[in-house]
């Protein structure tokens, strides 16, 4: 695959499962054995560890809406920077929806092996952003 059919498949995960939740295409487009090396806590780093992360926050948040700023690949890695914006509309981490708009600033690197996810790291304000919906 080509560095540009890597950005193109971040992408596309990025717009059809983070932003739509639209599970299908994870098996389209992520490995099975992925690693998610940034998991947190109880949440496995697995390809189910990333539904269920998903899921939790389409609970919690509703129109999301990526923002692509950069995007950056070399050999097997995509690095992007983004953002996701959302609407605080249902209860998450013990915090009922407030209405709120909120943005999580992100950063991550994907690696992929034949058009599919194999790793991935990643750097956001997540926990910064739901604490402050108090």
């Amino acid at each position: 695959m080509t560095t540009s059919n890597n950005k193109a498949t971040v992408i596309r995960f990025n717009k059809e499962f983070l932003e739509k939740g639209n599970i299908d295409v994870l098996k389209e487009i992520v490995a099975s054995g992925f690693i998610n090396h940034s998991a947190a806590g109880s949440v496995p780093n697995t390809i189910e560890g990333m539904i269920q992360l998903v899921a939790m926050l389409h609970q919690g948040f509703s129109d999301f809406k990526i923002d692509i700023h950069d995007q950056v690949a070399e050999n097997d890695i995509v690095a992007t920077r983004k953002t996701i914006y959302a609407t605080h509309t249902g209860e998450i981490m013990g915090h009922k929806a407030t209405g709120k708009q909120v943005a999580f600033n992100v950063m991550d690197f994907v690696r992929l092996r034949d058009g599919k996810y194999i790793e991935h790291w990643g750097q956001n304000n997540m926990m910064q952003v739901i604490q402050q919906l108090s």
